[in-house]
């Protein structure tokens, strides 16, 4: 049953994320639940309610792109009442939407749950290595986009995605998010992950300043 019920899920997100023109695409979907369970197995905790958050974490994200508003509100929303429909029990239900509510990074959110605070370090980690490199590039060419096209501009993104220059606003991303991600993960198995993520990172933005001519002190 639970199997059935995992990839009616991961349908139920496709079809929502079906052409999202940034970073929270199904790929990232997939590497967040990979993450959990591999974080799952060194820390405990339930992994029904891990996939399930996993893959509905981010299943408002086209709402947030259209509306404005908080993606993490709009997708525990949107979890409660497809897994209502499942036959799923209550208890579970309200744990998976609780992860989900408290898993965005810049909402500044704690988790109160072992499951929650998993979830939260997976989608963290996913901003980080050679993955979040592509990630953040992609994420920060579309959200431009977005206000070149229809004026909307994302409130928490201002300082890196909107400077003139996108290189000079790169570094101030990942001075802002992936070099601050370590001290806010929750387990220590995620923190493994990241510091082994970090290395290709510092090294891209060492030879991305080096070729673009930016002195890097300070930094």
């Amino acid at each position: 049953m639970n199997m059935d019920l995992i990839e009616k899920t991961r349908e139920f997100v496709a079809t929502f994320l079906e052409g999202e023109p940034s970073s929270h695409d199904m790929s990232h979907i997939n590497r967040v639940e990979a993450l959990c369970l591999e974080i799952q197995k060194e820390e405990g905790g339930d992994p029904l309610v891990l996939q399930l958050a996993a893959l509905l974490h981010d299943v408002g994200v086209i709402k947030e792109h259209e509306e404005g508003g908080d993606h993490a509100v709009y997708s525990a929303d949107i979890a409660s009442e497809f897994l209502s429909r499942t036959g799923l029990g209550k208890e579970v239900i309200e744990a998976v939407t609780s992860c989900i509510r408290t898993h965005r990074f810049s909402a500044g959110e704690k988790p109160d749950s072992l499951e929650a605070r998993i979830l939260q370090d997976a989608d963290r980690i996913d901003a980080l290595g050679a993955v979040g490199i592509f990630r953040a590039v992609l994420s920060m060419g579309a959200l431009r986009m977005l206000k070149h096209t229809t004026g909307m501009d994302k409130g928490s993104s201002k300082r890196t995605v909107y400077i003139e220059d996108p290189i000079e606003g790169f570094n101030e991303y990942m001075q802002y998010k992936p070099f601050t991600i370590p001290e806010k993960l929750n387990t220590d198995a995620a923190k493994k992950i990241a510091e082994e993520r970090l290395k290709i990172m510092r090294l891209y933005l060492e030879a991305l300043n080096l070729e673009a001519g930016i002195d890097e002190r300070g930094l």
